[in-house]
């Protein structure tokens, strides 16, 4: 997401809505976005592989309730015109590397960008992507919050959830809920065909012939175990 939308941007003056004395709600949300980016991370450093999918599903889902929240929320008003400067935007492509070799070759999925446009062409998208690019987002609220500008913070997730992360998270939330679906009904997925972000049509048969490979049992690597 490009952060130049927010960043340096001018915004109406107006009475702030939430003090910089963090709230309940601050403190609530604060957490959940908080806990999400640690244990996205925690997940990335592939100690638990068998937990990968599992985990990305629960903190995904409990994600969307704070994005929920914000968006149901009336129009967060920061104290100052500009966005104060956070200071350098997070490097997030080691997170997406990590993500990207633990769900391989599962990590690519298809979407509609936008369900309320006709027609809309599916795209390939790939879940390592949306969460390093969620989990950017989020720290770049965190680290007003952690300076004291919590009417920052609260207007920057709110503003990027409904610009960005929420579609995203939303997105991954769907492809990881039919993967935990796939094992659990026994109907493995035969190939991911035409799936790919890049390349051409060899690299789109080669995808397609590794996924038909070995699915099934590397969904069952990844913390899918077999109901009790």
């Amino acid at each position: 997401m490009n952060k130049g939308a927010g960043a340096g941007a001018a915004r109406p003056q107006a009475e702030p809505l939430v003090p910089q004395e963090p709230d309940e709600f601050a403190v609530q949300i604060s957490d959940q976005i908080e806990s999400f980016i640690l244990a996205v991370r925690e997940v990335a450093k592939g100690d638990d592989p068998d937990s990968a999918v599992p985990y990305l599903l629960l903190e995904v889902s409990q994600l969307l309730l704070a994005g929920g929240r914000l968006g149901a929320h009336e129009d967060f008003v920061p104290d100052e015109r500009y966005e104060p400067d956070a200071g350098p935007e997070p490097d997030e492509d080691d997170l997406r590397q990590r993500l990207a070799a633990l769900l391989e070759p599962i990590d690519v999925y298809s979407e509609v960008f936008d369900p309320y446009v006709p027609r809309s062409t599916p795209v390939a998208c790939r879940i390592s992507d949306d969460m390093a690019d969620v989990v950017a987002d989020l720290a770049h609220g965190m680290t007003h919050f952690a300076a004291g500008r919590v009417s920052e913070a609260l207007w920057w997730w709110q503003f990027s959830y409904l610009s960005n992360w929420g579609s995203t998270t939303s997105a991954s939330l769907r492809a990881l809920q039919s993967l935990v679906a796939h094992v659990r009904l026994d109907s493995p997925l035969d190939e991911l065909d035409g799936l790919d972000t890049g390349g051409g049509a060899d690299d789109d048969d080669a995808l397609a012939e590794e996924a038909g490979r070995v699915m099934e049992a590397e969904l069952g690597t990844l913390g899918l175990r077999p109901a009790q």
